[in-house]
C-alpha cells in the first residue's frame, strides 16, 4: 500500500475524496471547526494550503470515513492477518507439503520487518533546523480551554533503556516553545514503561516524534495490540513491504522513518515535570492541566515540501472511531491465540474505547467467563478498561442494543455483577474523583435467559424522575435533577422505587433522556460519566463477601462535580466558520 502521506493524497485526489482550501485559514480554532463540520457530514479529506503564521500545509481529515480507511490500507491486511493466524492450526504439525502449501503466505509474512535505505532515498533528510523552530509549525489549537497548540498527531518513537525494544505511541505533544514540548506518556502505556526505566538511571531519555509517514504509521500507533508486538513491524505488516528507516546522520541513537514529514528530535530529562493541558480530547471532555515529562527539542528533520499531517478529537463521532473500527477488525481473529477463552471483543469508540469493551467468551464449564474476564483485563491496553460486558452468545458486539438485551435476558444481579474498587483508570478519565485512580466493573449475561425484557416503562409515577424513555429492551434511562440539585437521587430511586422498576435490570440515572435514541449518544453520556464504585446503587446483600444485588441496578450517570466540562465550540468561531464557509468551499454541498 502507501508508502508516504503524498501516495494517499494521490489516492484521494483520484478519488475526488480530498479538497483543497486556499483561502487563509487560522490554525487557532479556525481550522479544527472547519474540520469538525465536514467530518459530521462525512465529507472529503482537507487539504489547507494556506494556513496562517506557517509555510506548510495541513492535511486533515485523512480518515474520516470508512471508504478512505479501506483506500488508506485496503482489505489485505486484514485477510492476511486471518491466514496468518490460521497457519498456527495447519501447519501443526509441520510438513513440507503442508509448508510448501503456504508458501505464498510465508513469503507474505517474510517481508515484513524494516531496511535500512541511504540518506538519498530519505526525503525526511532533506532540511534539518537547528535549532529547532517547533513554532513554525501549524500546530492546531481545537479548543478554545486548550492549554496552547498541540501535535495531535505525533509518533513518539522510543526503546527500552535496556532491551532496546521500541514503542510507537500516539501520546499528545502540547509545544512550549520553539525548543520544548510536553509529552503526555500515561502511566500505563509503553513509552511511560520506558521513560520509567531511563528515570531509574537517572539519565536523559532520547525521544522522536514523528509526523506523518506511511498511513500505516499512523495506524499502528495507537493500534490495541500486545505490548510485545512492535509497532514497526506492524506498520511493515499493513503496508505489505518493509519499512524504509535511515540513521541520523547527527548521531542520534533512534533510526529515522525515511518517509515521514518531519522528525522531532531531543531528550526528556528525568525527574522533571512540567504543567501540561488542558486538552479537549477523545473522550469528549477537557482534560485537565497536569504535570508531565517534557522533551528538549535538539533539531528537526523534515522534507522541503512538508506537509503537516493533523486530526481533531472531540465528541464521537470522530477520525479515530474509524480508524478504531479498522484496527479491532484486523487484530479480532488474534484474541482467541492471545487469550483462549475468548471468541470476539470489542471496545466502543464512543466512549473513548477505555470505558467500555465487551466480549464473546468461552463458557465450557459454570462461571468460566469470570476466568475470561480477568484474562482481558490484564491483557495489554485492555487493563485500562472501565467496565467490561461478557456473553458466551454469538452476538454482533459492534451493535450495543443487541448485545445489552442479550447480556439482560440472562444477568443474575445475585452473582453477575462485580465491582473491583481502588484500581488503575485510563489518565483522562477523571470519573474516579483522582488522577489515575478509580475502579472497575464486570458484567456478566451467559448461558439461558431467566426473563423477558420489558421494552416500555408502564408503571406509577416515580418520585423525583421527570422523564423516562427505554434505551433497549431491559435498560430504562430515567431523568430528574441535575447531581448538585439532588446527589442522592439515585439511591433514593432505590430505595423508594426499586419495586415498580424490578422488571428493568439496569436502569440509567441521566441528565437528558433524549440520549436514548441513538448508541453513540447513549454510550457517550452514561459510560463517560460514572465510576462503579461511587456511582453504582442496588438493595444489596453481602453473602461470603460478595455483594449479593437486587435489580434494578441503578447508575448515576448524571454530570458531577469535579468532571471536566464538555468541549463546545466558542460561539464567534462557530460565527466565523458560518460567514466564510462559501470563502472554503465555494457551493460545495457535502
Amino acid at each position: 500500500m502507501h508508502r508516504n502521506l503524498r501516495s494517499f493524497m494521490d489516492t484521494l485526489r483520484r478519488e475526488q475524496d480530498l479538497v483543497e482550501i486556499t483561502a487563509e485559514v487560522d490554525p487557532y480554532l479556525e481550522l479544527a471547526e472547519i474540520h469538525r463540520r465536514v467530518i459530521a457530514e462525512g465529507g472529503p479529506a482537507l487539504l489547507f494550503t494556506n494556513v496562517k503564521g506557517s509555510r506548510y500545509p495541513v492535511f486533515s481529515n485523512m480518515f474520516g470515513t470508512l471508504r478512505r480507511v479501506d483506500l488508506a490500507f485496503g482489505p489485505r491486511p486484514e485477510q492476511l492477518m486471518k491466514q496468518a493466524i490460521a497457519l498456527t492450526h495447519e501447519l501443526v504439525p509441520p510438513t513440507f507439503g503442508k509448508v510448501w502449501g503456504k508458501r505464498d503466505l510465508l513469503l507474505d509474512l517474510v517481508k515484513t520487518g524494516t531496511k535500512k535505505v541511504s540518506a538519498s532515498q530519505a526525503p525526511i533528510l532533506q532540511a534539518v533546523d537547528a535549532p529547532g523552530r517547533l513554532r513554525e509549525l501549524p500546530a492546531l489549537t481545537s479548543w478554545h480551554e486548550d492549554g496552547g497548540p498541540f501535535l495531535t498527531l505525533p509518533l513518539v518513537y522510543t526503546e527500552h533503556p535496556k532491551t532496546g525494544d521500541h514503542n510507537l505511541g500516539m501520546y499528545r505533544i502540547q509545544i512550549y516553545d520553539d525548543q520544548t514540548t510536553g509529552v503526555h506518556w500515561q502511566i500505563h502505556k509503553g513509552g511511560g514503561f520506558h521513560y520509567h526505566e531511563a528515570e531509574l538511571a537517572n539519565e536523559d531519555f532520547p525521544t522522536t516524534v514523528f509526523l506523518g509517514g506511511p498511513p500505516a504509521l499512523i495506524a499502528s500507533a495507537i493500534a490495541p495490540g500486545p505490548e510485545f508486538l512492535p509497532e514497526l513491524l506492524l506498520t511493515s505488516f499493513i503496508m505489505g513491504e518493509k519499512l524504509a528507516v535511515v540513521d541520523d546522520p547527527n548521531g542520534g541513537r533512534y533510526p529515522l522513518i525515511a518517509e515521514a514529514e518531519f522528525a522531532i528530535v531531543g531528550k526528556v530529562p528525568p525527574h522533571k515535570r512540567r504543567l501540561e493541558g488542558p486538552f479537549g480530547d477523545h473522550y469528549g471532555y477537557y482534560s485537565l492541566a497536569h504535570d508531565f515529562p517534557f522533551l528538549n527539542v535538539e533539531r528537526v528533520y523534515h522534507r522541503k515540501d512538508a506537509i503537516y499531517p493533523a486530526t481533531v478529537v472531540g465528541k464521537p463521532v470522530q477520525e479515530d472511531y474509524y480508524l478504531g473500527d479498522f484496527l479491532q477488525k484486523l487484530f479480532s481473529p488474534a484474541f482467541p491465540m492471545v487469550m483462549s477463552g475468548v471468541r470476539d471483543l470489542w471496545t466502543y469508540a464512543e466512549t473513548g474505547f477505555h470505558a467500555l469493551a465487551a466480549a464473546v467468551v468461552r463458557e465450557s464449564y459454570k462461571r468460566e467467563a469470570i476466568a475470561n474476564a480477568f484474562r482481558i483485563l490484564g491483557e495489554g491496553q485492555l487493563t485500562l478498561t472501565k467496565f467490561l460486558i461478557l456473553t458466551d452468545k454469538h452476538v454482533d458486539l459492534g451493535n450495543f442494543r443487541e448485545l445489552f438485551e442479550t447480556v439482560l435476558e440472562r444477568f443474575d444481579p445475585r452473582t453477575d455483577l462485580f465491582v473491583i474498587g481502588n484500581t488503575s483508570i485510563d489518565t483522562l478519565d477523571y470519573t474516579g474523583r483522582r488522577l489515575n485512580h478509580g475502579s472497575k466493573g464486570i458484567l456478566l449475561g451467559t448461558g439461558d435467559p431467566i426473563r423477558t425484557l420489558p421494552g416500555e416503562y408502564h408503571g406509577p409515577e416515580l418520585p423525583g424522575i421527570d422523564q423516562v424513555a427505554a434505551y433497549c429492551r431491559g435498560c430504562l434511562c430515567v431523568q430528574g435533577a441535575s447531581f448538585e440539585q439532588d446527589p442522592e437521587l439515585a439511591p433514593r430511586l432505590v430505595q423508594q422505587s426499586a419495586a415498580d422498576l424490578r422488571d428493568w435490570p439496569v436502569v440509567f440515572l441521566v441528565d437528558d433522556v433524549s440520549i436514548a435514541a441513538h448508541q453513540s449518544s447513549f454510550l457517550w453520556t452514561t459510560f463517560t460519566r460514572f465510576d462503579p464504585a461511587h456511582d453504582i446503587y442496588a438493595e444489596t446483600e453481602l453473602i461470603r463477601h460478595h455483594p449479593s444485588y437486587q435489580c434494578p441496578i441503578v447508575i448515576d450517570a448524571r454530570m458531577k462535580p469535579g468532571y471536566p466540562q464538555e468541549v463546545e465550540t466558542r460561539p464567534d468561531i462557530d460565527e466565523l466558520v458560518s460567514k466564510r464557509w462559501t470563502e472554503y468551499f465555494g457551493q460545495t454541498n457535502f
